[in-house]
């Protein structure tokens, strides 16, 4: 009876760090960028798009398609930094049981 109380406790503290750990990323806000840093894309921790900045020199006829190519790479940037992190935090707070079956992603 010892191990399964003793289970049941890391269990609530590896929820507790888990609750922790989606808050934290809640709260991220990461940087994309394309172009050199011509376009930029803010990307909140939950994947919403926060701000998109674009550089005034590709503002000129024509250049619509590459605006549009690099916001998509910016954006793409921002993404994978995001799930970088994420995966970060899982490791962190579900340690060696991250990544099994039935354990939690953000």
């Amino acid at each position: 009876m010892k191990d399964l109380s003793s289970l049941m406790k890391q269990a609530q503290a590896m929820q507790e760090k888990l609750g922790q750990a989606q808050a934290e990323l809640e709260q991220l806000v990461l940087l994309g960028q394309a172009g050199d840093g011509l376009v930029k894309v803010t990307l909140k921790g939950t994947g919403q798009v926060m701000r998109v900045d674009i550089d005034d020199s590709l503002m000129a006829p024509g250049e619509g398609e590459m605006v549009g190519d690099l916001v998509a790479a910016a954006h793409a940037d921002a993404k994978r930094q995001l799930d970088a992190r994420q995966a970060e935090l899982m490791q962190k707070a579900a340690g060696p049981l991250a990544g099994m079956p039935g354990m939690p992603k953000f």
